[in-house]
């Protein structure tokens, strides 16, 4: 006896492909009526829904109790369907007696709620007509029932080779299906309380795309990342791992942080030049302790070296705290350059590191930084190429807590230096301005509190994560020390504001002449004064403004 299949598809795209498989497959299609009359302009034959669960009176004319109702908009709403969904092989004499074929597939593309609650002028009349009944109901039945239901118009080709090779491994398919349909399902029905809440309900689904080799730790197993729905191409989803062994959760952790500073970097010197550096970042327990930006003027025969002296900054930053983190580029690592992750700096042997991500890899690159037992993992991601002020991530930011979670609204916060609320007392040279630009970066994606000293286009220490301002100060110049920096004219990001001048005082004794942070403090004229006596460049910007707190 003939299979039969269920489809009803709101976007038509390559539906009458599928169909025309399944029918050559001799499987008859049912579909709903907008369905329907598509596949039949397409020459398949189908048969409406309607036929099925009847069709009411119309303009006089005698109708069928039970069939679709509503200006048609109650059909796949309807006993009948659903029998045909849950019934098992011991029901097949009464699906007979209802003159219902059982339905042995199931396809349906969900009306686009999200996507019309995020139109401006969506309205709540239009979020509700949007809003599909039907067709998560058909999904949860389809699953329920086990028959092969399909949400996605990706497996509808892997759906019909397995049909071909005869449905092996068949009970784990139809439960990785069924799972798959009441993700989606639920997803649907999330989207909706979220916006019929006004917020008050709130939470998220994802899909494990990427596991772990462990967690925090090796005896933290199960670790892994899951996918959320997204379009963002710098999602972790859409870096491809190319060669070692499975990232960690940490590993995935400082991705993350990597690409929240990189894209603070690129999307500040796009706002303030109207170009984008290259960029080079390394990091360690997820705070940055390398960085380094280009010219980002320099034409194609001067820019293979700017990329070799970025790598070669970021690497001088902290030589220590390299060894065993991880690299991000926004440009390809060749042969060559791959020769200064590897070598410079390096007396005897070779640096070792845990992860290198770019948009791409030369032919030989993997090779020569590959480490023993694979333990360096490599990842690319084409989009790197081209970070802007539209590459910082918008979604908002949710933490576990214990009892359930926080989320707030990501740092998107773009440090213009020409913006009406700085209060500037001296002057600073374009050089500064960068240094500023890479400094805020940093500082305002590291956990806080932090200070952050750069100079010259280059991270040369990075005090993060310490529980007053004054030891921020202390340890970034200490790292600074310790790497060998010389911090004569440098400047120093604060991610919030010195409430007494005694940090101040910690980073002119080490040189620096320039320092830009937020003001708040009640001691703010102090702190103003003491900069103006002793010749420091100061630019403040209130603290509502430009606080760069992160991780708290």
């Amino acid at each position: 006896m003939a299979k039969t299949a269920l489809l009803s598809a709101y976007n038509k795209d390559g539906i009458a492909d599928f169909a025309r498989a399944l029918s050559e497959l001799g499987w008859d299609i049912l579909a709903s009526s907008g369905t329907a009359d598509f596949l039949r302009k397409e020459g398949i034959e189908a048969k409406d829904i309607s036929e099925i669960v009847g069709e009411p009176a119309r303009h006089g004319k005698p109708g069928i109790a039970g069939g679709p109702i509503l200006g048609h908009r109650v059909v796949t709403l309807s006993r009948k369907i659903h029998a045909a969904l849950l019934s098992r092989k011991d029901d097949e004499e009464e699906l007979a007696r209802l003159g219902v074929p059982r339905i042995d597939l199931v396809y349906v593309d969900l009306y686009p709620l999200r996507e019309e609650i995020s139109k401006d002028d969506s309205t709540e009349a239009s979020v509700i007509e949007r809003t599909d009944i039907g067709g998560p109901a058909l999904l949860r039945s389809a699953s329920k029932g086990r028959r092969i239901v399909i949400c996605d118009t990706k497996d509808t080709k892997r759906v019909v080779e397995w049909i071909k090779t005869g449905r092996p491994d068949d009970r784990s398919i139809l439960q990785k299906l069924a799972a798959k349909a009441e993700m989606i399902a639920a997803r649907y029905s999330l989207t909706s309380a979220q916006y019929n809440s006004g917020g008050d309900i709130d939470g998220f689904i994802g899909i494990k795309s990427k596991s772990s080799a462990y967690g925090e730790n090796p005896w933290q197993a199960s670790a892994g990342f899951f996918s959320v729905d997204t379009n963002d191409a710098l999602a972790l989803e859409n870096f491809k791992q190319v060669a070692g062994t499975d990232a960690s959760y940490n590993n995935l952790c400082d991705l993350d942080r990597l690409l929240q500073t990189a894209t603070h970097i690129a999307a500040g010197f796009d706002k303030n030049f109207a170009r984008v550096p290259f960029i080079a970042l390394g990091a360690k327990h997820g705070n940055a302790c390398g960085a380094a930006v280009g010219d980002a003027r320099l034409d194609e025969s001067m820019a293979r070296q700017d990329k070799r002296e970025v790598l070669q900054k970021m690497i001088e930053g902290d030589t220590r705290a390299i060894f065993g983190g991880l690299v991000m580029a926004n440009f390809e690592i060749d042969e060559e350059l791959a020769e200064v992750l590897l070598a410079h700096k390096i007396q005897n042997g070779r640096r070792l590191l845990d992860g290198i991500i770019a948009p791409s890899f030369g032919e030989r690159a993997i090779d020569l930084l590959k480490r023993k037992g694979d333990k360096c993992r490599f990842f690319e991601n084409s989009a790197l190429l081209n970070l802007n002020m539209a590459s910082l991530d918008s979604n908002d930011r949710f933490r576990y807590v214990r009892g359930g979670f926080l989320r707030q609204q990501n740092y998107n916060f773009v440090l213009n230096l020409r913006d009406e609320n700085i209060e500037l007392v001296g002057e600073i040279n374009e050089g500064q301005e960068k240094d500023f630009l890479l400094a805020w970066a940093i500082g305002s994606t590291s956990n806080s509190n932090t200070v952050t000293l750069v100079r010259g286009g280059q991270l040369v220490g990075n005090g993060v994560g310490q529980q007053d301002r004054v030891g921020c100060c202390e340890l970034a110049v200490k790292k600074a020390e310790d790497a060998g920096h010389n911090m004569e004219g440098a400047v120093a990001y604060s991610d919030s504001f010195f409430p007494f001048v005694d940090g101040v005082e910690v980073l002119v004794k080490a040189g620096v002449k320039a320092i830009l942070a937020s003001s708040g403090s009640v001691r703010d004229e102090e702190v103003k004064k003491f900069c103006e006596n002793n010749g420091l460049t100061y630019c403040f910007i209130p603290d509502n403004i430009i606080r760069g707190f992160f991780g708290h």
